[in-house]
């Protein structure tokens, strides 16, 4: 499926460049009139990432996210700057659909695993930000893209499949808002690897051509963001191009 996805800043839609908060786009859309549109235009999930709680947890816009998902039928995943079980529960709470861990999910899988296990794999989606090696190899920094790890996909998927966890969002860091088409192999890679885990690709889809290229790939969905904001194809466009494949 096609999921839309809305970068919020101080209530207003926003992009990041590649992940950095130096380089912004600011939209005209709200996130509201945003969510109301995708909604009437057959969007099952939407994709809300909160990058202020992200960046300051103590700045986290939960009545927004909490009026956004209410507001819709669509299933709302969303998530920036989760550290505790309290901050899990308090996005279910507000009407979230699932919750989106990022950084904590490399950092502390213990932790994060005792999550899955309580509420449940359908409600947590883990946010692997893939940092490609010289060799192929699939490093995940963590923080918001802003420290180096050393920490590999492969290793945390294992913790993971232990607790039974079914829904990952990985994102290619070099190709996030930058319109210049998808990684697709990656996709490919991972596909055949976990069959069992409902993939969700992201990063650098700029066309419909993209669409198309990860839909072959056999993944669950597809997030895009960018393409959509600046009229690169309509949401309809984008859902009849991967129905095709």
């Amino acid at each position: 499926m096609i999921i839309p996805a809305i970068d919020i800043i101080d209530g207003q839609t926003v992009r990041l460049f590649k992940g950095d908060y130096n380089q912004v786009t600011y939209y005209d859309q709200t996130p509201a009139s945003l969510v109301d549109d995708y909604s009437k235009n057959g969007a099952e999930l939407i994709h809300i990432v909160d990058l202020q709680g992200a960046k300051d947890i103590k700045r986290r816009q939960l009545s927004l996210i909490g009026n956004l998902s209410t507001s819709t039928d669509a299933l709302i995943q969303t998530g920036g700057g989760i550290r505790s079980e309290q901050d899990v529960a308090e996005l279910l709470e507000a009407g979230a659909g699932r919750v989106v861990i990022g950084s904590l999910a490399i950092k502390e899988p213990e932790v994060v695993s005792t999550w899955v296990q309580k509420f449940g794999p359908e409600k947590i989606v883990l946010a692997l930000d893939v940092a490609l090696g010289e060799q192929g190899q699939k490093w995940l920094p963590t923080q918001a893209w802003q420290q180096g790890g050393q920490v590999l996909l492969e290793d945390v998927l294992d913790q993971y499949l232990a607790v039974n966890i079914q829904h990952i969002l990985c994102t290619d860091i070099s190709r996030d808002g930058t319109l210049q088409g998808s990684n697709h192999q990656l996709y490919a890679e991972l596909q055949q690897k976990y069959p069992q885990l409902t993939w969700q690709a992201s990063g650098g889809i700029g066309s419909l051509q993209d669409i198309s290229r990860v839909a072959q790939t056999g993944v669950a969905g597809i997030i895009v963001g960018k393409a959509l904001l600046d009229g690169k194809f309509t949401l309809k466009e984008a859902q009849s191009c991967w129905l095709a494949e």
